[in-house]
């Protein structure tokens, strides 16, 4: 049985890699590091009486454990780095994930290499955001906001 989220927190999720932000192949990713995205997202939310739980991994299972973790946020972000890709067992998880979420993308993955045209969790998504640098973050964090605002805060 799927319960319904009762935290005023949204949980911010990265994937593979995204812990190096800010020196990451700056012209792909930009030079904001991952806590001042985290800094900047925090914010947005607050102004809305929301919290930030962030987390970053490596492993898809870690990944996986955090999300599980945080069932009981009011809505995620989601960005899975590679993991879009072939993470079959993060698909899994994110369509148990009781609450909205969003996924998110530094640069515009259909603007590049053919191997990262293809989602695996995408089409699970309430949205996508890509190819907005770390700004996407606070993109999707409005677009769940007022999802949340519209549905008495629940996200449904």
């Amino acid at each position: 049985m799927t319960t319904a989220p009762t935290s005023r927190d949204v949980l911010l999720l990265n994937g593979p890699n995204l812990g190096t932000l800010g020196t990451r192949e700056p012209g792909i990713y930009g030079t904001t590091t991952l806590a001042e995205m985290e800094e900047a997202v925090a914010a947005r939310l607050a102004a809305a009486g929301y919290g930030l739980r962030s987390e970053q991994h490596d492993g898809e299972g870690e990944v996986i454990r955090a999300l599980h973790k945080h069932r009981d946020t009011a809505a995620a972000i989601v960005n899975p780095g590679a993991l879009m890709i072939a993470g079959w067992s993060l698909r899994d998880a994110l369509a148990d994930y009781p609450a909205p979420w969003a996924e998110v993308h530094i640069s515009n993955v259909w603007a590049r290499e053919s191997f990262r045209h293809n989602s695996v969790i995408s089409p699970l998504a309430v949205g996508v955001i890509a190819g907005f640098g770390t700004h996407g973050y606070e993109l999707a964090a409005d677009a769940l906001l007022r999802r949340l605002a519209e549905a008495g805060g629940d996200g449904r």
